[in-house]
């Protein structure tokens, strides 16, 4: 099963951000997980300007060079986790921006998230996402992770102290969308 590729995209653009250290603890779990081949996607590389298409996404006739590349980095994937910040008891800019660019390319892929923040833990923009994903065609996970008061799971050197109710967590997570796409490849088998 390990040839569905799984892009672990990082949400937010906003420097100093924690949302690298997260993904990359997500990006260790999924290789050691071995479902899946792994792929970090860091939305601050891809760095789209705020939707600038004069077309509607659903026809994809793309005019920008960005939003083509990024149309062929979402077209490679076959499952999405989706890193997130809670800003402000919602999704940040950048993760809605990107979901918004493209339309086809989502359709009938799963997505899971992992949600950071405050006490809230990014539960509020996972929930807010759920509507935005599914209007997209995409297959949201029943499980997310939620990782709470970020700033002191973060160590002095920007990495990430997870403990074993995270580390499950993300496992279930993985397993969920693992389970997801070896269904679907079997349902396509037949």
């Amino acid at each position: 099963m390990n040839n569905c590729l799984l892009q672990i995209v990082i949400g937010s653009t906003r420097p100093g951000r924690a949302g690298s250290a997260v993904a990359t603890w997500v990006r260790n779990l999924a290789i050691a997980h071995g479902g899946f081949a792994v792929e970090l996607v860091d939305l601050a590389d891809v760095d789209l300007p705020l939707l600038d298409e004069p077309n509607h996404p659903r026809a994809g006739r793309y005019t920008h060079a960005h939003t083509i590349r990024w149309s062929e980095t979402v077209q490679r994937a076959d499952a999405f986790i989706f890193v997130v910040p809670e800003y402000n008891h919602g999704y940040n800019a950048a993760t809605k921006n990107a979901l918004d660019f493209l339309c086809k390319e989502w359709h009938g892929k799963p997505i899971g998230f992992v949600g950071y923040g405050g006490a809230a833990a990014g539960a509020r923009a996972i929930h807010s996402l759920i509507p935005v994903v599914s209007s997209l065609g995409m297959l949201p996970a029943a499980r997310s992770v939620n990782i709470p008061i970020i700033a002191r799971a973060l160590g002095d050197d920007g990495t990430l102290t997870t403990n074993p109710r995270l580390d499950r967590s993300a496992d279930d997570l993985l397993d969920e969308l693992a389970a997801h796409l070896f269904a679907d490849r079997s349902e396509a088998a037949v």
